[in-house]
């Protein structure tokens, strides 16, 4: 693995940079073709409507132009993209049968010791497929369903084909059309009604392979009066060449169902994350996104919640931290369809070393959501002179009994605070990495103890020599 200078000092504090050789079943040729999608969809053995939908998919990526507002992604070149990578071995509930060296990249990240001692179900994904999914046998007692995104397409067909796309269709944005062409791996969960998973789910995405593109499909469905809690994580090797993750996420959420999604993303500098998420909820029924972004070179991601009936709630949670070469565009959307729906964003950007963090944001009331009201709370701390934080709210109202508040703060690290700290015998930095904990603690204490120990880490990690 040849990794340049610049590179590799701005992965310094990045401890998940290694990659293993490569050995794969199947590797697409760079770049993006209609041979490439037709060689996706005949490796999965999908049905026609499959193909015929990712084809369409492919025409509305070719026909939408990159988007000008946002992140910089100019640097992005979608020509030399590995679009679909198979590796040897995949989609097992055997650990035991994942291929050896997939194996020690998943015990070497903790996820067989994660799902033993605080999960209901894990899965795996290695490049382009899951290599593993596995659901405890007490909750599919119950009737949970946690498969592969591929095995819900052939299982459970009527209900897949219900949902898929509905929430989040190709036309929604380029890189939705792109992932709808070349989609695989990721998710299919369905809770059934009344049913409470009070463990988390978890799934995690390793990019191993070079200038590789990752495009996972998740779609979660959690019936009436159900609840339960999905957690993802992604990491990726560093590289000097750039690698892209797009995923798409859509989650319905029915009557007074209760449903969180929690991210922990630490993805290396050298990727491209260009995600879309969004929830339809309905009566009654709470949608919680809690959003972490350390990693990437550039994330655009706005998880959104659809308020579709009366009383249904959104919360979106969001922290994102940017250092040297890196630019957070993270942020949330609520939108307000029925009466008596209520949302709140809040959001927490911390950025280092000229790295940027921006807020961008949504919320839209329409006409008859009467009484309807959503508050977004924005703060950013600087660590230094050269960091830079944006905050682009957008605020639509059509309906005069809403109710809707925003505010949004900008500080820096305070002398007075470091001093006391420093005084009570802290060093500057440990001072420094105390306040940023307490910081996002709003967002941290919203995580199993597990993963919130994962956040506070991983925070330390990228604090390392900020201060001083």
């Amino acid at each position: 693995m040849t990794i340049n200078p610049e590179v590799n000092d701005i992965n310094a504090s990045y401890e998940y940079g290694w990659s293993n050789p490569e050995s794969y079943a199947i590797k697409a040729p760079k770049g993006l073709r209609r041979d490439v999608v037709e060689m996706i969809s005949k490796a999965k053995d999908e049905p026609q409507w499959m193909l015929d939908f990712r084809l369409k998919a492919l025409d509305i990526f070719l026909s939408k132009p990159m988007p000008e507002w946002g992140a910089d992604l100019s640097g992005l070149n979608l020509d030399e993209i590995y679009y679909y990578i198979k590796p040897e071995g995949f989609n097992t509930r055997s650990w035991d049968d994942v291929p050896e060296d997939v194996k020690n990249t998943f015990e070497r990240l903790g996820i067989p010791e994660a799902e033993r001692a605080a999960l209901a179900g894990v899965g795996a994904q290695y490049e382009s497929e899951m290599v593993y999914h596995n659901l405890k046998e007490e909750w599919e007692k119950l009737g949970v369903v946690f498969l592969s995104i591929e095995d819900g397409l052939k299982e459970y067909p009527d209900l897949f084909r219900e949902h898929f796309a509905t929430i989040i269709p190709p036309e929604d944005n380029k890189f939705a059309a792109i992932n709808s062409a070349v989609w695989s791996g990721g998710s299919f969960v369905y809770v059934p009604k009344g049913v409470k998973v009070d463990i988390p789910l978890q799934t995690y995405f390793r990019i191993n392979a070079e200038s590789s593109g990752q495009f996972e499909r998740t779609l979660i469905i959690i019936d009436e009066g159900a609840q339960a809690h999905y957690i993802e994580g992604c990491t990726a090797p560093s590289y000097s060449s750039d690698s892209f993750h797009s995923g798409v996420i859509e989650i319905v959420v029915k009557e007074g169902a209760r449903f969180r999604y929690s991210t922990i993303q630490n993805w290396s500098h050298n990727v491209y994350n260009l995600v879309t998420q969004r929830a339809a909820v309905y009566g009654n029924g709470v949608m919680e996104w809690v959003d972490g972004n350390l990693g990437s070179k550039v994330t655009m991601k706005y998880p959104a919640c659809y308020l579709l009936e009366d009383g249904a709630r959104g919360e979106i949670l969001s922290i994102a931290m940017a250092g040297r070469g890196q630019h957070q565009d993270a942020g949330g959307k609520i939108v307000h369809f029925a009466p008596y729906t209520s949302g709140s964003i809040v959001s927490k950007s911390i950025s280092k070393d000229s790295g940027r963090s921006s807020y961008r944001g949504l919320v839209k009331i329409y006409e008859g959501a009467k009484y309807a009201k959503t508050n977004v709370e924005c703060d950013a701390l600087l660590l230094d002179e050269e960091a830079r934080t944006d905050t682009y709210p957008y605020i639509e109202i059509e309906e005069k009994t809403a109710r809707v508040g925003h505010e949004a703060t900008v500080s820096k690290i305070n002398d007075d605070q470091i001093m006391y700290l420093q005084s009570r015998g802290l060093s500057k930095d440990a001072a420094a990495g105390l306040i940023v904990r307490g910081f996002i603690e709003p967002i941290a204490k919203e995580l199993p103890l597990e993963y919130a120990v994962e956040l506070n880490r991983l925070i330390e990690l990228e604090m390392e020599g900020s201060v001083g």
